[in-house]
């Protein structure tokens, strides 16, 4: 803003000029005219002084970005009658602003990474969120949008001292426009660090060189060497193992240049800064991950004053002729004088509307507590009866009928509840057992009515009964009827409700007694006489509006002006106006309307304030109302308003009024300030402050104790000690005058509501209690009280205090104001890891920018951060009028952090910082120097443990028996398939091998063996004949699942060919599809690709050119041009019988693979099974091609993609087969569970019958879904499906089935682990629903002739039964090795050969690269032998190190799905030691940002993880492969380069 200051140098302004720029500008800081009235105001002003302008202020066109003081203090200092500063008189104190913009000025070079947000999120920002001119690869076209007239039109080198774009982060918000790393721009300042390491990373790149030192861990400040003992694998295994910190690579090593690297790397940057001191001690087990315990400052400020003694007000007046009670008052002055204004109210208009007598008063009350109790009946009894409760609900306009309400249920001893009508109300009005509500006829018109035309029952309320109290419902009592209004003093007046910090409604009682001692202290206070005047802005229905404006006046024969609230908004100054007018002696006000006042007085130049003795601060308790009567008195002083009469008040629901400064004719000391050190309020201690003048607190008193009262100050925690006196505490009221109870809650009232304050020495300072006033303060000089803030408002992060009220009031200070709402910033802490974190929540101006509030979010952080020393954990800005307002303006606190806790505050900007604030992580992990695998065995056999090693059936026994001889024997003799399909199509030539099923359930093709068999033999002649192939050659089978594949499968085996299966391109999805068929065909060195007449078109099409390169493609053979009849073909036969998603399977391999498979599921050619996966690779390829031909059962195919059409056309085909055994994946699963959660009735009308199952697979190469299995069973147990038939597999590349659950044996086991343990790759069962439990279930059993070991992964040592480590496989049917373009002969030798290296070291196993562990268990298999389980735990690819520990993504998913409704999916990886979550929205593009804040929480407080960059995208984003297994890598790709198309992405500071 310092540009508005800029002309007003130029020339010496008048000061009638000065003071209209200076209204401007706070009407605009307020909101009350846009920026672009504003800009035409001022230009209008200043035409006249300055010939230059033309219209407007050249200042603004280039609006200058500068932050800095408002406005020139050069053309401020003669003007001192009134402050014309554009910050929030109520919160402003020029001590702190100063200390703000210091604080500032330090932090000027700190750069932070912006987030990026969809252009559609934008709603609410201006066109000016540009991108910045970049001068790599973005168009124009692109969605760059640009401010015209600014920095584009200027060449980037011409301005040497800008800063790259990227470093001012001010970037545009299009994601989709890529722009190059920071070091990429011609006159930026290169970034010094990317250089040398981006050339290491482009020669390692190149050369093949491994970079292996991992990357110094930016968020834990410890740099890891760690050195591994396989370098190659990681490489093809996904990810490379190491990376340089700051060059950017995909997974398959090509550097990458986009925005979202280089925003990564500035947010690095950021980290790399360490702003807190070192953390403290911690306590560390290798097992437990404590938390650390905050150890106390040793240099912190201690108390050092004496313990202080009990402050005594003066006694309430003896001699004075009190009334009995308020309604003996009333009663007198309603029969003697009954002319006499009690109160008038007025209108929008500021028109007195009516004057209520207090004649009429007294009559109308009569008449309403008469109607109550006599008639309004119920079930022919009478509906109330005296000491029952009835709510009052009134607008904030009308408090004649309020006042006539209260008085009525006085009269009629109902004591009720005053109400504003907000839901959590609701259930205080059912815990009072409230069954009448009390309206006006205005009132209950507006109220939403159901059918009936009756009131609809608010949510969250009892049922109510409503009676409308304006005359003409009301009967007249008869002469005789007197209320029973005697002795009341002991019975309960009314209940006023009060809502938490944690947002749940209490209800204050107040006995008759309390209310009239009240009345009378105020009275002695505030000196009132009969017939005063007295204009009320406040609430009338409670609080200081209420006791002042409703009670005490009644008892004073006072006259009330009451001014509605919408009154002030229309016009600020209506109630100095009425005072004018009313020539009033008291006015009741909150440091709000005085500052409203400030805004609107020019010109009125005829207000008189000389009548007035005392303007009662309502709100004097809050520490920056200061501000405002300062700033008050500097105005209006000169019209009559003597300084004296500022009268600030404490107050409290429960200690009613505390404190209020007297006038000194009523024998009030002189008011007094204090200067405080925030540093020191923050420990509680109050110092004067002196050195550091940065940060303090300036408050002012809030006067003496009331008469008749005592007050105490008593430690916030613990024992209610009484405090030293320069110590900060809670006030503690013991009066008459004060609340009696918590309604119906009579242990929070004896432990919350009441204390007995006791000295040092443990003794009592009073026989009766003291209630707690929730206000935190010390006695000052001349016993005056001063109020630093409010229990409601403390937050305490690491043991040390802030105020709420504080930390808005900073963030107010901060300059430009032009981005938010002044007033409407809300403050407020959550608990997340043990600690209190401080979120603060404002309001943005709809014309602000996205870089513009970015900006002022990031100067907000850096403020509190430097004056309060405390970090702010997010920061949200929201849309205008969108958070929750309290009955008179006001933000709802609770409600607002309810929503933000509830992921239901919809912000358009969020900042989080999690890394700064979150000091009490456990301490990351040091790896211990590795034991030996020796003393690892050695260990194990000490601890009585046994080797961890498992074994599937023996095959030789399972073939011994005559009957399996018999079945056996012809099979065993054919080393090859081929020879299998030939011998059946000759011995049962008709036995149906496979029926295909369509969407409609209906069988598309058959094959019998014979058919098979003629199909091979043709698809192999037309390979001779047309392809030219000899054996050995591969061939691509490109087709969808079906007969055809099968066929072409062994047509390449008859003539000796090797078959490579690839799925088909996705003809609407051809440019990501098409280009990995191609590699394929490319790496598996393909002769030939077989395929049908529509792919074909496809492979050859224009959109297939588009994308591939389609004149390489080998010979394209179409078989369904192959000839009807054939020559015989001489079966050749090659060894490797098959590729197979990269590996190759031996045919010796293929053909043990059938027979353990046959054997484990007891497959006969009597059998069906249904088959619902994809046929490419993996056990899916092996079911479909392999199993059935071998086998002779016959496979009903359900191809998947045929389930989006018809979801239950899977369960409908078992049904209909009678099935006992069926496969399928977790997506099929899942799209099942889906949909047809709701149709399960209906599928049981059309006679679906799962009861036929005996075991349901899920094929599967991870750790087996539990919650999805359980559900799937739970759902369809309706249609008989047995609760033990579904069971997971397992298989991996080196064996693709390694566990079948099968027909014989035990039930799969579930075991619980603790997930802390596993992150220290330790197992440690814990039971069920404990907590951090992880429930894992054995994925099948182990198969026939299949062994499994587990081995350490740095030592390759075998480990122990319940021990994690990987899972090493040893069977006749692992594969023989992958088949690449590379032969890595060390890779292959490392994954398919490897031997343990203690113990037995002559086996050969393979690795699979998959974690888990064996576990022996009291069950008995088939052999009767016990059982071992293996459990997998999940692929160590995958695992993410971080703080030293190994974490699978899958448990930081479920966590962040867990977080909130509108989260679909997630997927998390890491990126140079960030944590990087993905989360697909599901839901509104508004809500996007409610997820920001839940999903760090959540990681936070179940892995003691920091979030660094949530990225929240579309549904279906998070690739997916055909098992159902999201693909991380790829989407790290994806988002690195600049993909995603994000709707937000938040970089977490």
């Amino acid at each position: 803003m310092a540009d508005r200051g800029c002309l007003l140098e130029a020339a010496p302004l008048p000061p009638e000029v000065r003071e209209s720029l200076a209204e401007l500008e706070l009407e605009l800081s307020e909101g009350d005219i846009t920026q672009k009235g504003y800009e035409k105001k001022r230009a209008k002003l200043l035409a006249r002084y300055i010939p230059l302008l033309q219209g407007v202020d050249p200042c603004l066109q280039a609006e200058n970005r500068l932050s800095g003081p408002s406005l020139t203090t050069a053309a401020l200092k003669p003007q001192k009658s009134r402050p014309t500063n554009s910050r929030d008189e109520r919160f402003r104190s020029d001590v702190h602003t100063e200390a703000v913009q210091a604080a500032l000025a330090k932090y000027k070079e700190r750069k932070m990474p912006m987030p990026s947000k969809r252009r559609s999120v934008l709603v609410h920002s201006s066109v000016d969120t540009y991108t910045p001119p970049d001068t790599s690869s973005a168009s124009e076209d692109e969605g760059s949008l640009r401010r015209p007239g600014r920095l584009t039109s200027t060449p980037f080198q011409s301005h040497p001292g800008v800063e790259p774009w990227l470093d001012r982060v001010i970037q545009g918000s299009s994601t989709s426009s890529s722009a190059s790393s920071t070091s990429s721009h011609p006159g930026g300042r290169p970034n010094a660090a990317p250089t040398a390491a981006a050339a290491l990373a482009g020669l390692a790149a190149h050369a093949h060189i491994d970079v292996h030192s991992a990357p110094p861990d930016v968020t834990t400040g410890i740099v890891h060497h760690s050195h591994y003992e396989r370098p190659q694998v990681a490489s093809v295994r996904g990810v490379p193992r190491g990376y340089s910190g700051s060059v950017l690579e995909t997974a398959d090593g090509v550097p990458v240049s986009s925005r979202v690297s280089s925003k990564i790397q500035q947010l690095l940057n950021t980290l790399k800064r360490p702003k807190r001191p070192p953390l403290k001690e911690f306590f560390v087990d290798d097992f437990e991950e404590l938390l650390e315990v905050q150890q106390p400052d040793p240099n912190q400020p201690k108390p050092e004053g004496s313990q202080m003694v009990v402050l005594k007000g003066e006694p309430l007046a003896v001699g004075t002729p009190w009334p009995p009670s308020l309604l003996a008052a009333l009663q007198r002055w309603g029969t003697t004088q009954p002319k006499a204004p009690c109160l008038t109210a007025l209108d929008t208009t500021g028109k007195p509307v009516y004057t209520l007598t207090y004649g009429k008063l007294w009559s109308r009350s009569l008449k309403l507590a008469y109607t109550l109790l006599n008639k309004l009946t119920s079930k022919s009894e009478p509906l109330l009866t005296p000491g029952d409760r009835v709510a009052l609900v009134f607008p904030n306009s009308d408090p004649v009928m309020f006042m006539d309400a209260f008085y009525g249920c006085l009269l009629a001893e109902l004591f009720l509840k005053v109400d504003a009508g907000s839901q959590q109300v609701g259930f205080l009005l059912g815990s009072c057992g409230v069954a009448l509500a009390l309206t006006t006829d205005a009132c209950q018109k507006g109220l939403p009515k159901a059918q009936t035309g009756e009131v609809a029952t608010f949510k969250g309320w009892p049922p109510l009964a409503w009676l409308v109290i304006d005359g003409k419902h009301l009967a007249k009592p008869p002469k005789d009827w007197h209320p029973l209004a005697q002795d009341i003093r002991a019975g309960t007046a009314y209940i006023e409700y009060k809502t938490s910090k944690e947002g749940s409604t209490v209800g204050i009682t107040v006995s008759h007694a309390s209310l009239l001692a009240q009345c009378r202290a105020l009275t002695q206070a505030c000196g009132y006489s009969e017939a005063e005047t007295l204009t009320n802005v406040l609430d009338f229905k409670r609080d200081a509006g209420l006791w002042h404006g409703v009670l005490t006046s009644v008892m004073n024969r006072m006259h009330v002006v009451s001014i509605p609230y919408a009154l002030m908004k229309v016009n600020p100054l209506s109630w100095i106006q009425k005072v004018c007018s009313y020539k009033a002696q008291a006015a009741l006000v909150k440091s709000r309307d005085m500052h409203w006042s400030l805004l609107a007085q020019r010109g009125q130049r005829d207000i008189s304030l000389s009548s007035l003795r005392m303007l009662i601060v309502a709100d004097g308790a809050n520490p920056w109302s200061i501000s405002s009567c300062d700033a008050f008195l500097n105005v209006f002083q000169s019209r009559g308003l003597r300084p004296e009469a500022i009268c600030p008040c404490a107050c409290s629901p429960e200690g009613l009024t505390v404190a209020i400064r007297r006038p000194p004719d009523l024998g009030g000391p002189p008011p007094r300030k204090a200067v405080l050190s925030m540093n020191g309020l923050s420990y509680g201690v109050i110092r004067v402050d002196t050195e550091e003048k940065l940060s303090v607190l300036t408050v002012q008193d809030v006067g003496q104790v009331m008469p008749g009262a005592s007050v105490c100050v008593v430690k916030i925690e613990g024992t209610p000690y009484l405090c030293k006196t320069d110590e900060v505490g809670e006030i503690c009221v013991n009066s008459s005058a004060t609340g009696t109870a918590y309604y119906g809650l009579l242990g929070i009232t004896k432990n919350v509501f009441e204390t007995v304050p006791v000295t040092a020495g443990g003794t009592p300072v009073s026989e009766r209690p003291f209630t707690r006033t929730g206000l935190l303060g010390f006695i000052g000089p001349d016993n005056l009280i001063f109020v630093v803030g409010k229990l409601d408002g403390l937050m305490v992060v690491g043991m040390r205090r802030h105020n709420a009220d504080d930390v808005v009031a900073t963030a107010l200070a901060v300059e430009p104001m032009k981005f938010v709402y002044r007033g409407r910033i809300a403050v407020f802490s959550v608990t997340v890891l043990h600690d209190d974190r401080i979120v603060l929540v404002a309001e943005q101006r709809p014309d602000a920018s996205e870089e513009d509030s970015f900006q002022w979010m990031s100067r907000v952080l850096q403020a509190i951060d430097s004056i309060h020393q405390v970090g702010v954990y997010c920061l949200a800005l929201v849309p205008a009028n969108t958070l929750p307002k309290a009955p008179l303006g006001g933000i709802h606190v609770s409600e607002t952090k309810q929503r933000f806790l509830e992921g239901t505050l919809h912000p358009c900007n969020v900042l989080m910082c999690p890394h700064t604030c979150v000091t009490n992580l456990p301490k990351p992990r040091q790896k211990q120097p590795e034991v030996g695998p020796a003393s690892m065995v050695v260990g194990n056999l000490v601890a009585g443990k046994r080797i961890a090693q498992a074994s599937g059936r023996e095959l030789a026994h399972l073939e011994d028996s005559d009957q399996a001889r018999k079945v056996a024997a012809p099979l065993l003799q054919f080393l090859f398939l081929a020879d299998v399909l030939q011998w059946r199509a000759h011995t049962t030539p008709d036995h149906a091998l496979f029926l295909l099923l369509n969407a409609k359930g209906t069988v598309t093709s058959t094959a019998t063996c014979v058919q098979l068999h003629k199909r091979a033999e043709r698809v192999a002649a037309a390979l001779i004949e047309k392809g030219r192939l000899d054996a050995g050659d591969h061939v691509a089978l490109v087709y969808p699942p079906g007969v055809d594949l099968i066929a072409a499968f062994y047509g390449c085996l008859y003539c000796g060919c090797v078959p490579v299966t690839v799925r088909p391109p996705h003809p609407q999805n051809l440019g990501t599809t098409l280009p990995t068929v191609k590699m394929i065909v490319e790496v598996s060195k393909s002769a030939c690709v077989l395929t049908t007449q529509a792919i074909t078109r496809l492979l050859k099409s224009k959109e297939a050119a588009a994308a591939v390169d389609i004149r390489t493609w080998p010979t394209i053979l179409d078989t369904g041009m192959c000839p009807q009849s054939c020559p015989r073909v001489n079966v050749k036969v090659n060894i490797s019988a098959s590729l197979n998603g990269e590996k190759t399977m031996s045919h010796s391999a293929t053909s043990a693979l059938c027979r353990s498979i046959k054997l484990q599921c007891e497959l006969y050619p009597s059998r069906q099974i249904a088959i619902c996966l994809d046929p490419y690779c993996g056990l899916g390829f092996a079911l479909w091609c392999l199993c059935s031909v071998y086998s002779g059962h016959q496979s009903v195919l359900v191809p998947p993609l045929e389930l989006e059409s018809n979801v239950s056309l899977w369960l409908s085909a078992v049904s209909q087969y009678k099935a006992r055994v069926t496969f399928c994946s977790y997506s099929v699963m899942e799209m099942c569970t889906k949909g047809l959660g709701s149709q399960t009735g209906a599928l049981r009308m059309k006679g679906v019958n799962l009861s036929c199952v005996r075991t349901c697979m899920v094929v599967a190469e991870e750790r087996p879904r539990i919650a999805l299995t359980q559900s799937f069973s739970k759902l369809f147990k309706d249609l008989g499906l047995p609760a033990r038939a579904v069971s997971t597999t397992f298989g991996c590349r080196v064996n693709v089935a390694i566990c079948l659950q099968g027909t014989a044996g035990p039930d799969p086991t579930t075991v619980y682990v603790d997930m802390r343990a596993l992150r220290h790759d330790r197992v440690r069962l814990v039971e069920r629903g404990s907590p951090h439990s992880l429930p894992l279930m054995e994925s099948g059993k182990i198969l026939p002739g299949v062994k499994v070991i587990i081995a350490h992964t740095e030592t390759k040592g075998p480990l122990g039964d319940s021990h994690l480590g990987e899972i090493w496989v040893s069977s006749p049917h692992n594969a023989t090795g992958y088949y690449t373009v590379y032969g890595e002969e060390a890779l292959h030798a490392d994954h398919f050969s490897a031997r343990l290296s203690f113990g037995d070291t002559q086996t050969v196993w393979a690795r699979t690269g998959y974690l888990g562990f064996l576990r022996r268990t009291e069950l008995t298999d088939a052999s009767g032998e016990r059982h071992d389980a293996l459990y997998v735990v999940g692929s160590l690819d995958e695992t993410l190190e971080l703080r030293g520990m190994r974490y699978h993504p899958i448990d930081i998913e479920t966590s962040v799905i867990r977080a909130h409704r509108s989260i679909a999916e997630c997927a998390v990886f890491t990126w140079t030691n960030l944590l990087v979550v993905v989360v697909e929205l599901d839901g509104l593009e508004q809500d996007a940002l409610d997820l920001v804040a839940l999903v760090t929480n959540v990681v936070l407080e179940e892995h003691y993880l920091v979030v660094g960059v949530v990225v929240i995208v579309d549904p279906g984003v998070i690739p997916i492969n055909s098992r159902g297994e999201k693909q991380r890598m790829h989407l790290r790709d994806g988002f690195l380069a600049d993909q995603l198309d994000p709707i937000y992405v938040a970089y977490n500071m």
